[in-house]
């Protein structure tokens, strides 16, 4: 992964949103979610929503290396034409289920694309959300937090990586503020792919899943 992240050049302000998220992408991608870069359109496939979407070379470089990139685009990476901006597009990145960057958005897209698939009896596919714990103080994630929780959507797992970026923070840590609220909760090394990956498998039928990862 190293010379694919090196590939890419251009302004970025948010190096330390990209690393701090690179292990949990990678062992998503490997190891977790059922996407094909050959089948982007297909009902059945897993859904991943990166939210945290400032800073997103980690997540070219992951999806380059899995085939939904074309690595040499890295090179152009913030470029003027390029696909890949700072802040991913989903018409313009295969594999990005929305476009992301505005704090706040991307876990209660996710509650209402796992309700959704859940209305058309589509109960295999995971809808995964990737979070930053700065962005959790945003008042639209607590009410998903809420919501997700008192209607069993156990087909939806939210990672948040934290690295300590939040101003205020919860009693407790924030995997107690998603367990109050009846979801499953995991907080893990998240530069540990072997605890992020067990983390991650540990969905529940009757329950949302929160992994936190800590770096």
């Amino acid at each position: 992964m190293g010379p694919l992240m090196t590939a890419m050049t251009g302004d970025e302000k948010h190096n330390a949103a990209a690393t701090s998220a690179l292990d949990v992408l990678w062992v998503l991608y490997d190891q977790i979610l059922a996407v094909d870069p050959h089948r982007l359109d297909d009902p059945d496939r897993d859904r991943f929503l990166l939210s945290k979407g400032h800073g997103p070379m980690a997540y070219y470089a992951v999806l380059a290396a899995k085939g939904f990139v074309d690595p040499d685009e890295l090179h152009r990476f913030a470029e003027f034409d390029s696909p890949l901006g700072h802040h991913p597009d989903r018409v313009l990145v295969p594999g990005a289920e929305i476009g992301s960057g505005s704090l706040g958005h991307g876990l209660p897209l996710a509650v209402g694309t796992a309700l959704g698939l859940r209305a058309q009896g589509r109960n295999r596919p995971r809808v995964v959300v990737l979070v930053g714990d700065a962005e959790l103080e945003e008042g639209s994630n607590h009410e998903a937090i809420a919501v997700a929780g008192r209607l069993e959507v156990d087909r939806l797992t939210a990672v948040v990586v934290d690295n300590a970026s939040s101003t205020h923070g919860w009693p407790g840590g924030i995997g107690e503020r998603f367990a109050r609220e009846g979801w499953e909760q995991h907080t893990v090394d998240g530069r540990d792919h072997e605890a992020l990956r067990r983390a991650l498998a540990d969905t529940r039928p009757d329950r949302p899943l929160a992994v936190i990862a800590r770096v």
